[in-house]
């Protein structure tokens, strides 16, 4: 086998394959080199001894942090051999971040390393040039800071990939700032009301559902009190989650006590896509979160902490229905509590999934793909499904990788702004030129005048023959053309007759 580093050490444990390509392998090469794909090529001469201590340090000095290998590597470490490993050198890096991580994982000393010390200056266990990172706490034994987003209970990571900080340098929420100047506090209360109720149609498209008027209302109200200051408890998200769904049967009252699944329409354990962790963890995964969501690390950027709260929530589940409804919500919840955004300004963010879901599939596979792998489900026929999960399974739910899923919410914040609300800001501006041009000339219904600018518009600057018809009992042939013809200019940005030119 050529795999060396993380994949030596995800096969040497049983793991499923998260790494993807982004492995290390021997190859006949001179020095290290790292592929456009993320993996890295090593020579044969580089090759470490085939042993988890030794795989392990590789893949620190080379691979960067893989927390949820790394906790699965130190829990099989046998102590002694461990011990003589940094014993042997004592001020390596490396050897004190497995040091670090054995014993909080452990929360005991490592035996066997009586009189040790260290003489090294502090380090980072997360290198923030390479990951966004959180607040430091020292560990003076090794003299490394865990700097984690969040406890080792629970630390999603996210990488600074060339890709993500571009996207994260083009601030996103600034410009969205910039744009609400700019249009003016009448123009952006009217785009406003578009935005809030199309993200709720977005939200449910994207499951499936077309809500009925009273779905939309509440689901709207709900996505209003997202800029309430209002820390993330248990109680809340239940309050929100029974706001979010209709079904009488479906509202929670706590978070989950039974083990959930999702499933195709498959009958049996092949239909099942995903597992979330089991209740007791995922209520302890709830605790953690919550901490993270109420307190943004100051150099974390906003938009990545949405990112991270919305779908680590999704991927933990922590109700029975509703999940994916309130992980979007959680998007607008953070962004809500940054103070980054105008008041009330909501990025129809959920539009913009749904004309990408092919994206936000694979955003979110990135993680249930492989997780499907840690748990082996049996079906005994109707509802009765067993779970059994695999060892270390906890550790992927604890120290999941969000690198995809922040990028993926970047990138529909950035088109809900460009896209989506400067489209209907410019919609609005043009229905308003053309609505005061016809009402100048022509004396027709209020409600007729803007259904047919709307619907000239959206199909394209024409109306249709079977349009025509349906209003040719109120609206003379010729005023329709006028008013197709006015949208036709205003759309090309030409002139209408009774207005100054630019």
């Amino acid at each position: 086998m050529n795999d060396i580093g993380y994949a030596w050490i995800q096969d040497a444990v049983g793991a499923p394959d998260f790494l993807g390509p982004q492995r290390a392998r021997l190859a006949s090469v001179t020095r290290i080199e790292r592929q456009p794909d993320g993996s890295l090529l090593v020579p044969h001469k580089l090759a470490p001894e085939p042993n988890l201590g030794q795989q392990a340090l590789f893949a620190l000095k080379h691979e960067g942090v893989n927390l949820a290998l790394l906790l699965s590597a130190v829990q099989r470490m046998p102590p002694q051999e461990l011990a003589a490993l940094v014993q042997a050198a004592p001020n390596s890096l490396y050897g004190r971040k497995l040091g670090h991580l054995w014993e909080r994982w452990h929360r005991r000393r490592l035996p066997g390393l009586d009189g040790f010390s260290v003489a090294s200056a502090y380090a980072p266990l997360f290198d923030p040039e390479q990951y966004f990172v959180g607040p430091v706490q020292r560990d003076a034994r090794w003299r490394i800071e865990f700097n984690g987003l969040g406890e080792l209970d629970f630390c999603p990571v996210v990488r600074k990939t060339p890709a993500l900080m571009a996207r994260v340098q083009k601030d996103v929420l600034g410009q969205a700032q910039a744009f609400a100047a700019e249009v003016g506090p009448a123009l952006l209360e009217r785009a406003m009301t578009w935005a809030y109720l199309s993200e709720t149609e977005g939200s449910f498209a994207i499951e499936g559902e077309a809500p009925t008027h009273d779905k939309a209302t509440l689901f709207a109200a709900l996505l209003r009190r997202a800029h309430e200051q209002r820390p993330l408890t248990e109680d809340l998200l239940v309050e929100l989650q029974n706001a979010a769904i209709s079904n009488p049967f479906d509202k929670a009252a706590q978070f989950r006590t039974e083990q959930n699944r999702l499933q195709k329409d498959v009958p049996g354990a092949a239909g099942v896509t995903y597992v979330p962790p089991a209740p007791e963890l995922a209520v302890e995964l709830m605790e953690c979160l919550m901490r993270l969501a109420n307190q943004r690390p100051p150099t974390l950027d906003a938009l990545v902490h949405a990112a991270v709260v919305s779908f680590a929530f999704v991927f933990i589940h922590p109700f029975m229905d509703g999940n994916g409804r309130l992980s979007r919500f959680l998007i607008h919840h953070c962004l809500g509590q940054s103070g980054l955004l105008p008041p009330q300004f909501l990025l129809p963010i959920s539009v913009a999934m749904k004309k990408h879901e092919a994206d936000y599939l694979k955003a979110l596979t990135a993680f249930s793909k492989p997780a499907r792998g840690l748990c082996q489900v049996t079906w005994a026929g109707d509802e009765h499904y067993a779970y059994e999960w695999a060892a270390d399974a906890d550790v992927w739910f604890r120290c999941m990788d969000l690198t995809e899923a922040a990028a993926f919410t970047l990138d529909m914040a950035e088109a809900s702004l460009d896209t989506h609300m400067r489209q209907e800001v410019a919609f609005l501006g043009i229905f308003d030129r053309v609505k005061r041009h016809i009402d100048a000339r022509h004396d027709l219904r209020g409600s007729d005048l803007a259904t047919l600018i709307v619907t000239i518009f959206q199909n394209g600057g024409t109306l249709s023959i079977n349009r025509r018809k349906r209003y040719a009992d109120r609206v003379q042939p010729e005023v329709m053309d006028a008013i197709e013809a006015a949208v036709q200019r205003a759309m090309n940005g030409q002139t209408l007759n009774d207005e100054a030119p630019d």
